[in-house]
């Protein structure tokens, strides 16, 4: 296969990328650092596969070590997310971002929180741009996402996502979030994907499986497994669609 830039996927734990790596045949590379990083041609596309851990700070630190070293030409994030009551998701959908939002940082007033925009310093300036909490994604690749999925016959909905460094557990906590931001659902590492990939204006796509809807914690209604192989088995079929 000629040489071409790769598409990046990373996920925060091994679990959320191990029927990829099955599928794809990927081979581990060394790494020369803390994460694991595996290589595979699935498809037209050579991928690099990585479990980059859980969390903000592990996403960022580990992606932008990815986009430096190997070029690609998209970031895909992947794992599992837990729905919003109304955004009309259930256990085992796929949600695929438009935006992604960090809920928690901000400023805290007598007034009420606001976003990081009321400090007046962006995270991030692109074409005349200010981004502080909401970051978009690839338009393009979501809707290759969005009409792969209809010709599948598969539920998936598209739109903005929120992520938190605390995981809402109380069905209180996951209504306040909707309210405020309108996302569908909740991850741990998504916008900070989006962030770095939109600071090396890299093209980036996050696609979730249904883990759990957010309501008072109770992991007794939670189905990970099916909602990391629902993820898994689409971006298997988008990848080969590209």
């Amino acid at each position: 296969m000629p040489h071409q830039q790769p598409v990046i996927v990373s996920a925060a734990t091994l679990q959320e990328i191990s029927l990829l790596l099955r599928e794809i045949r990927a081979q581990e590379i060394p790494s020369g650092g803390p994460r694991r990083i595996w290589e595979g041609d699935f498809g037209t596309s050579r991928v690099i596969l990585s479990v980059t851990g859980m969390g903000k700070v592990n996403t960022a630190a580990g992606l932008t070590s990815l986009i430096e070293h190997f070029g690609p030409r998209l970031v895909i994030n992947t794992g599992c997310a837990g729905a919003y009551q109304g955004s009309g998701l259930a256990v085992g959908d796929l949600a695929v971002a438009t935006a992604e939002i960090y809920g928690d940082e901000g400023v805290l007033t007598p007034e009420g929180w606001h976003t990081l925009e009321v400090i007046g310093i962006p995270a991030v300036e692109r074409k005349g741009n200010r981004y502080s909490n909401e970051f978009p994604l690839s338009m393009e690749a979501a809707e290759r996402a969005v009409l792969l999925a209809a010709r599948l016959g598969l539920p998936l909905k598209r739109g903005k996502f929120v992520t938190v460094s605390t995981c809402s557990g109380t069905a209180n906590r996951g209504a306040e979030l909707f309210k405020r931001f309108g996302g569908l659902c909740e991850t741990m590492e998504g916008a900070a994907a989006a962030h770095v990939a939109l600071l090396y204006e890299v093209d980036c796509l996050e696609v979730r499986g249904v883990s759990n809807m957010v309501e008072d914690r109770d992991l007794s209604h939670w189905d990970i497994p099916l909602a990391v192989e629902m993820a898994q088995r689409f971006l298997l079929k988008y990848l080969e669609d590209r």
